[in-house]
Order: structure tokens, then C-alpha cells, then sequence
């Protein structure tokens, strides 16, 4: 086991970490920018190293630096979080050249599952179904069109690296998809230096319904059951749950087993999500494979009662899973909703500013991961998301009314919140009953 690990990232991620290693004896060192100097939960840290200024070019995405940190505090392993360079292969092939082990997948199974093109490839292999469109990225414009014309519209636009809605865009004719494409292509570019897209038909009305896997470097492969991460804004998660409201047994059981089957063949080892959408028939195909832990890890923590940020530790540390499919169960209910500093009555404009009062939630069933405090002050240069509050509890109808009960006891003053948003949802009959899907909150606000 490893006895000292850095943490790269910043945040709520970057606590979350910290305090799976103290809970395993590790010591955990943070990196942290110029903006977040003075954070609290660099003090929870055995080290903290400045590692540049608040743009993240200059810091959390500067792999320079990062080793660098990683040589000064001497550690054996670097853990990224999510965002950043989690999902960035150069990065883990440098940590592991400067023999520092990398909390993650291999070098070769990011490349395989992180790249959509070929991970539909590696899908159609192990007899996944895929959703129609390009058999790999756009050459050209004209291209885009053949296709389209050939499956028909609303088509989807999608960038071949990285996630997160980025360099992605829904086109109903021609002309918006010819734009879709320069779009697409430029902000791709833009976000992940690279500008590959390729094209998908646009299945209307699905659910997004997620399964978490495990592997090890011993060929061992678990799933922890399923998300159900349905509720969007513009491709952008807000609410996940589990189980899903929405699918039968036969149809989970189903996803699962494919969700295990693509981690294999792909000799995928630590945390990934296979990504799925689900028709109205139940039939599901894959989305996307994220190979790293994901925002809504907690969800699946709450229902199993495993810790994942820790079963990533021990997997890179070499030690096997230890964790047989039969033992693995869903017991109750968990949602979770993300706190973004947004004004979402005015179309969710970024809030920065400083925390006038924050003040949260707790009782039985609820749980808040946050790096944020009374004084602390919210800026641009990063993503808006600045708390999840997550509530677990025996049935989906006490999770949903223990969610609404933490929702209207938290309070944050200084900075606008999409708390409003979410009491709304929560009060919804259509999100009672199951009656969502991804184009719901687009379709109602």
C-alpha cells in the first residue's frame, strides 16, 4: 500500500480524497492555485504546493507542475479526481514513466475507452448495441450530411475526446447541422486539443442511465448497479439517483452484465462508468465510457455502502478486488443533487462572489460534499458546481421527501444557487413517477 499520494485537483473532489486516505493511513499532499489559497481543506492535507496562478492552463491542467509537486512531496502515487487530467492519457503515461503510479486505468484502456470512436468499436465487438450513425470521425462536412439523410433527423453531434457536453450539438436539418459541425469541431478544440466529432441519430425521449464497474490488474470485474442520471440541462448532470426509477430488473440486470463485458474486454482495471441510453422500449445502447470517478460516485456509495475513492487506492495499489458480484446489493434509495453557483432564473448565468452565509443540511439519511465555508469566496475560473448534497433513505419516496426537507434547510447567501431549480424538480409529479427523460428540464423551464 501506498504511504503518501497527491492529490491533483482542487475542491470537494480534492476533500474527498484527502479523507479516504487519512481514513486508510495514507498521507495525502494537495496541490492547490493562486485562487485557492487559504482554502480549509488544504489544511486537512500533511503538505500543500502552490502550483500556479488561478487559470487552470497554468496549474490544475499543467502537467509540468503537477509532477513536479508530485517529486518535491515525494510521493508513490497521484490520484487526479474527475475533471482536469483525469481522463488524460499523456498525463498517466508520464506519472508512471517518473514511476509514480497513477489511481486510475492503463495508458492503453484510457485510449481505448476514452476515445467514443473506438469505443463503439470495442461496443459492436462484445455485441453492445451502439447508436446508429458514423463508423468514425467526420471527414468532412458533406460527410455529416450523407449520414444524416441516411438515418434521418435530429442527429448529435459529439466530440471523439473528452465529455461533459463539450463540443456537443443536436442538429434538425441541414443547416444546423453544417454549423453543428464547425461548432462542434471548434470547441472541441478549444476544450480538449483535439477536434475530432463524429455523428450520432438523436434518440429522443431516453433516459441516461449509468453502471459504476470495478477491475483489477488480476482480470477480476464487478459492476456496483446502476445511476440513473436522466435529469440535464444542455447535456450537464443535475440529479442522479439509484436505483433507476425507470427500467425493470431484467433490463438492469442486462445492463450490468454488458457494463462488465466492455470493462473486460477493454482489461479495464479501477473505477469507470459505462454510459447507456434507454429508449422507451428499454432497449439501451452505449453512450460513452468516463475512466475515472465520477461526480455522483456518492449515489452508488450510499446504496452499496462500499467506498469507492478507496477501492481505487487499493486497486492501484496492486491489491485484488476482494469483492464478489453476489455480495455486491442496492439497499434503498439515493438521489443527489448538484449545488451550482448559477442563477437559474436567468438562464443559469455563472454566480461568483463571496459566501455571505452557508449553511448545511444534516439529519438522518444526508450527506453534503463540500470544500466550501461562510467566507469563502466562489470565483470564475472554475466549474460552478460548489456542493452535492446527497440523501439516502429506504424507499424513493422518503429519499425524495428527505431531499426536499435538506434542499429548503440549505442555505447559501452571496452567490445565486440552483436550489430553487431543484425543490421544483423534487415537487414535480413527472419526477415522482419515474416520467422524465434527458430534454425534460429544456422542455419545461
Amino acid at each position: 500500500m501506498f504511504s503518501r499520494i497527491l492529490v491533483a485537483n482542487r475542491g470537494e473532489i480534492a476533500l474527498r480524497i484527502i479523507r479516504a486516505c487519512k481514513d486508510m493511513g495514507i498521507e495525502a499532499v494537495a496541490v492547490y492555485s493562486e485562487a485557492d489559497r487559504g482554502a480549509r481543506y488544504l489544511e486537512q492535507a500533511d503538505g500543500a504546493i502552490c502550483i500556479g496562478p488561478a487559470a487552470p492552463a497554468q496549474s490544475y491542467l499543467n502537467i509540468a507542475r503537477i509532477i513536479s509537486a508530485a517529486e518535491v512531496a515525494d510521493v508513490e502515487a497521484i490520484h487526479p479526481g474527475y475533471g482536469f487530467l483525469a481522463e488524460n492519457p499523456h498525463f498517466a503515461e508520464v506519472c508512471r514513466s517518473c514511476n509514480i503510479e497513477f489511481i486510475g486505468p492503463s495508458v492503453e484502456a484510457m485510449k481505448l475507452v476514452g476515445d467514443k470512436v473506438e469505443c463503439k468499436r470495442l461496443a459492436r465487438k462484445t455485441r453492445i448495441y451502439t447508436i446508429p450513425g458514423s463508423s468514425g470521425a467526420l471527414e468532412n462536412e458533406d460527410e455529416a450530411l450523407r449520414i444524416a439523410r441516411e438515418i434521418g433527423y435530429p442527429v448529435l453531434v459529439k466530440a471523439a475526446a473528452g465529455g461533459g457536453g463539450r463540443g456537443m450539438r443536436i442538429a434538425h436539418n441541414d443547416i444546423s447541422l453544417t454549423q453543428a459541425v464547425r461548432q462542434g469541431r471548434s470547441e472541441a478544440e478549444a476544450a480538449f486539443k483535439d477536434g475530432r466529432v463524429y455523428l450520432e441519430k438523436y434518440i429522443e425521449g431516453a433516459r441516461h442511465v449509468e453502471v459504476q464497474v470495478l477491475g483489477d490488474h488480476l482480470g477480476n470485474y464487478v459492476h456496483l448497479w446502476e445511476r440513473d442520471c436522466t435529469l440535464q440541462r444542455r447535456h450537464q448532470k443535475l440529479v442522479e439517483e439509484s436505483p433507476s426509477p425507470a427500467i425493470s430488473a431484467r433490463t438492469r440486470e442486462k445492463l450490468c452484465e454488458a457494463a462488465v463485458r466492455l470493462a473486460a474486454e477493454a482489461k479495464y482495471s479501477n473505477a469507470g462508468t459505462v454510459e447507456f441510453l434507454v429508449d422507451h422500449d428499454e432497449k439501451f445502447y452505449l453512450l460513452e465510457v468516463n475512466a475515472r470517478i465520477q461526480v455522483e460516485h456518492p449515489v452508488t456509495e450510499a446504496v452499496t455502502g462500499l467506498d469507492l475513492v478507496q477501492a481505487q487506492i487499493r486497486v492501484a495499489a496492486g491489491e485484488p478486488l476482494g469483492l464478489k458480484q453476489r455480495d455486491i446489493v442496492q439497499r434503498g434509495a439515493a438521489i443527489e443533487c448538484r449545488i451550482n453557483a448559477e442563477d437559474c432564473r436567468s438562464d443559469f448565468r455563472p454566480s461568483a462572489g463571496r459566501l455571505t452565509k452557508f449553511s448545511v443540511p444534516g439529519g438522518p439519511g444526508v450527506r453534503v460534499d463540500t470544500h466550501c465555508y461562510e467566507g469563502w469566496t466562489i470565483t470564475p475560473n472554475y466549474d460552478s458546481m460548489i456542493a452535492k448534497l446527497i440523501v439516502h433513505r429506504p424507499t424513493r419516496r422518503a429519499a425524495i421527501a428527505t431531499m426536499k426537507r435538506a434542499l429548503s434547510e440549505f442555505v447559501i447567501e452571496g452567490v445565486q444557487t440552483v436550489i430553487p431549480l431543484h425543490l421544483e424538480i423534487m415537487s414535480s409529479p413527472d419526477f415522482a413517477s419515474g416520467r422524465v427523460d434527458t430534454g425534460w428540464v429544456e422542455r419545461t423551464r
